[in-house]
């Protein structure tokens, strides 16, 4: 009891904590209206052209070779090339329509710090940062906690394979503070120290994030050091190529992307005649569904953070639209905040498909501990969203700002909005439930683990107003 009573304090010295307001802008998240899309640019041109004669030489590519090519191509792609986020993109996310959305997340990282004894080196690490606008939230959690965290060293890891985005995240976190690697080889393509002064890195890889003290900027730590890593993929993995499945009366065909005939400006959906190598293998045998969706990168991206998690401890907390194994097709594409047509003039528009969760839980094995997927409307209370408003309201005398916090609010725990459609997902040691935090000294019962915010009901916090 006495370890949840440290949990419940830190979050009433946040929650009801003062209230500092962070302007941001509030529309729709992702539009489901049919409206035509706007005229389409140079860019799907070119690509197009790059994939039909891929087509050509080769013949009718899967779906996830389509997707990678249109997002991260290295000349063309949607991904490196734009800044798609925010109102006037194509697309805007939690982070982006209030700040308490990575308030509270980053209240459940400095919580999962605690249940593991508070580590004294802790990597923060968040895959597919988009404007950082949700580490910028959490790091300033860290900063008003800093008694808290008082003694540790941390520093700030991001998978990022845009540059462009890159560089709006540099400038949001460090200002000029940042500098870009001359050495190909690193896996460190840029670098530089937050407004707060912590080291922050870029990579393009999950794997490339050092696994303890190897960092190039935690040179105090020896390399026997594990590295604690709390890691966070908010809309990360709907993004990842998938590969499409439709049962027939012959078994399992995977949907591949064809030109049309007699139209060399158009593609389509065919079906291959024969089985291919991703349909004998990605398939479970007793799927029920007669068409599957299927992303291997989300697998392997899973089994990579397991084993990490499972080696040298530390947390994942996904959060994404998704569902647990029961969807079939939910590829589509977004660009102006509306519905596209995922083949029509691709590398301008977003593509993404629902996460199964379920498949992310059988990829991570026995290796962890999965908690969820739950909802966001029940994870962000369980957090204490509704007091974090109450506050951020009262610190507020604006009526246009506290309208904005108010709908921002609604936007993010609206069941009919974006508060049933995302889930939360996460990655625990298995030593984070069944080690006690506390030493026990001469008592006979070890004290129990913490519960896991967010996925528990830590019970009312009296005072926290």
């Amino acid at each position: 009891m006495q370890a949840l009573k440290k949990l419940q304090c830190v979050l009433r010295s946040f929650t009801g904590g003062p209230g500092l307001i962070v302007a941001r802008c509030c529309v729709p998240e992702r539009s489901v209206s049919s409206s035509p899309p706007p005229q389409d640019v140079a860019p799907g041109h070119s690509m197009l052209r790059h994939l039909t004669s891929k087509i050509k030489a080769t013949g009718p590519i899967s779906v996830a070779e389509y997707m990678r090519e249109v997002l991260t191509n290295p000349v063309s792609g949607y991904y490196v090339r734009n800044d798609m986020l925010g109102i006037d993109g194509d697309f805007i996310t939690s982070p982006e329509i209030s700040q308490i959305f990575g308030e509270l997340l980053g209240i459940w990282c400095v919580s999962e710090w605690m249940a593991a004894g508070k580590p004294k080196q802790f990597q923060l690490v968040e895959l597919g940062p988009g404007r950082g606008s949700l580490v910028t939230d959490v790091l300033r959690v860290f900063d008003q906690l800093r008694a808290v965290l008082s003694g540790t060293s941390v520093s700030v890891h991001l998978v990022e394979v845009s540059p462009k985005l890159s560089q709006v995240q540099a400038h949001s976190l460090t200002g000029e503070q940042n500098q870009v690697s001359r050495d190909e080889s690193s896996p460190v393509y840029r670098q530089g120290t937050t407004t707060s002064g912590l080291p922050v890195c870029w990579y393009h890889r999950v794997e490339d994030i050092p696994e303890g003290g190897n960092s190039l900027f935690i040179l105090s730590f020896s390399h026997s050091d594990p590295g604690f890593s709390i890691f966070l993929a908010h809309e990360f993995f709907d993004a990842l190529p998938i590969h499409k499945f439709q049962w027939t009366a012959q078994g399992w065909r995977e949907v591949m992307v064809d030109i049309v005939p007699d139209e060399p400006d158009k593609l389509r959906f065919v079906l291959v005649p024969a089985p291919t190598l991703a349909s004998s293998m990605l398939l479970q045998d007793n799927e029920k569904r007669e068409h599957v969706e299927v992303c291997p990168e989300g697998g392997v991206t899973i089994q990579r953070l397991s084993s990490r998690i499972a080696e040298y401890g530390g947390a994942a907390l996904i959060t994404d639209y998704g569902h647990d194994g029961t969807k079939t097709d939910t590829f589509r594409g977004f660009r102006g905040h509306k519905l596209h047509d995922v083949l029509n003039a691709p590398g301008t528009a977003d593509l993404t498909a629902d996460v199964d969760f379920s498949y992310l839980r059988r990829m991570a094995g026995d290796k962890v501990a999965c908690f969820g997927p739950i909802t966001q409307r029940q994870f962000l209370q369980n957090m204490g969203i509704d007091v974090r408003l109450q506050v951020l309201l009262r610190s507020c005398p604006d009526a246009p700002t506290r309208a904005q916090l108010i709908q921002g609010f609604d936007m993010l725990t609206n069941p009919k909005k974006m508060g049933e459609r995302f889930k939360f997902f996460a990655l625990l040691a298995h030593s984070r439930l069944s080690q006690p935090v506390e030493g026990q000294g001469t008592v006979k019962k070890a004290p129990g683990p913490l519960p896991v915010a967010g996925f528990t009901e830590l019970g009312p916090l009296e005072g926290r107003s």
